[in-house]
């Protein structure tokens, strides 16, 4: 072994690992932190790997995750930390996690459907009420006015000032950014045979995708001829804007804003009851995300280190190299005897000869951590090369655990 003032003497192990208690040698090796695994099949490809279709499960399920994660930030909650140390679960739970998982994510699917259906129908009501209580009062005549105008027809109906023509209405919602320019398309589209009215609302409504307030302006268009109709339509199609049905009476104004009103009262309650069930099924996904995460990262980070080990001409064990510290070659041992021996087998380790150059392992504790790390910044050193830090080292004789450096 090395001074204190240099890295730890590493040699290279070989392990056999029965097949039936691979998966759980490297996930106790794993935990521990003793050993740094070779890659074997160098010249296979990812996809030609053992255990590919076992990876691709776990990255299916980080994938379902970061779709939860995101819609718990999305309704501004903190995701707890995981309690306690949680091992790489055992091959035969990933189904019950991944269904568990899978279905989660469909009800949370399914409800935020539902709540941005409700919300954008809520929103449909109160922006068709807006434009009802806006008091837009129907223009019934564009000829009427004295002395000429920019607004007076060009051209007069040969019957008088349109006195036959049936007078029609379209109301609506448009945003305020476009609304100047749709008044002036309308006007040079149907000069003459319309009259707009546009009016910002006085307080603002929801939006139903962001949440968060905008304004919208209101607008009434009277207009003659279903030409001039058709034309309207199109404009107000090609900007976006919300068109309602407009009605000429007062009084049946005024029960159509009742008959919304109540309808945005009901269609909030059933909102409530939506966002309620939402809340409860975030809930379940706090208490399952913090430690599905930590288990399936490990369960992927386990098959990532049997992918590189080699199959026996018998493939009744795999076959793999590694790097280990040589005082930590008892605890290899006793760690490997213990996890096979739960399986009925018996894996084995010992050292073997290598000519390559061994990777530098520094051990460091809470108070040389930051010091090695300023150390690392300028290089890390090559194998039982003095370490700058070793006389920090040195005096801290409590030992948290090992860093490998790969030279």
């Amino acid at each position: 072994m090395g001074s204190m003032f240099r890295s730890e003497e590493v040699a290279l192990v070989q392990l056999f690992l029965p097949t039936a208690a691979a998966y759980t040698c490297v996930s106790r090796l794993g935990e521990l932190g003793l050993v740094e695994f070779r890659d074997l099949n160098a010249s296979v490809s990812a996809f030609q790997r053992r255990f590919v279709v076992d990876v691709r499960r776990c990255e299916e399920l980080e994938k379902t995750f970061t779709f939860l994660q995101e819609e718990v930030r999305r309704a501004g909650l903190v995701l707890p930390p995981p309690e306690g140390r949680l091992p790489a679960p055992p091959p035969r739970d990933l189904l019950r996690i991944q269904e568990e998982t899978e279905r989660l994510a469909q009800e949370l699917r399914d409800v935020r459907g539902n709540q941005q259906a409700l919300r954008a129908q809520l929103h449909q009501l109160q922006l068709h009420a807006a434009v009802l209580r806006q008091g837009h009062e129907p223009q019934l005549a564009a000829a009427h006015t004295d002395g000429a105008s920019e607004r007076t027809p060009l051209l007069q109906a040969p019957g008088g000032p349109h006195q036959d023509l049936r007078v029609n209405f379209v109301a609506g919602a448009v945003e305020p950014h476009k609304a100047p320019a749709l008044e002036r398309l309308l006007w040079r589209a149907c000069r003459g045979f319309l009259i707009a009215s546009f009016r910002e609302l006085e307080q603002p409504l929801e939006h139903p995708v962001t949440g968060e307030p905008a304004t919208w302006m209101t607008f009434l268009i009277s207009y003659w001829g279903e030409q001039i109709g058709q034309k309207i339509r199109k404009i107000t199609d090609c900007f976006h804007c919300h068109v309602f049905p407009f009605l000429q009476q007062e009084e049946a104004r005024l029960g159509a804003l009742q008959q919304l009103q109540q309808q945005s009262q009901e269609l909030q309650e059933v909102l409530g009851e939506t966002e309620r069930f939402l809340s409860q099924v975030l809930g379940r996904v706090l208490q399952l995300l913090p430690p599905g995460q930590v288990q399936v990262h490990k369960m992927k980070a386990v098959y990532l280190a049997l992918n590189q080990c080699s199959v026996s001409t018998t493939h009744k064990c795999l076959i793999a190299e590694a790097w280990c510290s040589v005082r930590d070659l008892p605890a290899l041992q006793e760690a490997l005897r213990d996890s096979s021996m739960e399986e009925g087998v018996s894996a084995v380790a010992h050292r073997i000869p290598c000519r390559d150059m061994p990777p530098t392992l520094i051990r460091t504790n809470r108070f040389t951590a930051s010091f090695q790390g300023i150390v690392d910044a300028y290089g890390v050193g090559r194998y039982q090369e003095v370490n700058p830090d070793g006389e920090m080292e040195a005096q801290r004789g409590e030992v948290a655990g090992p860093r490998s450096h790969s030279s």
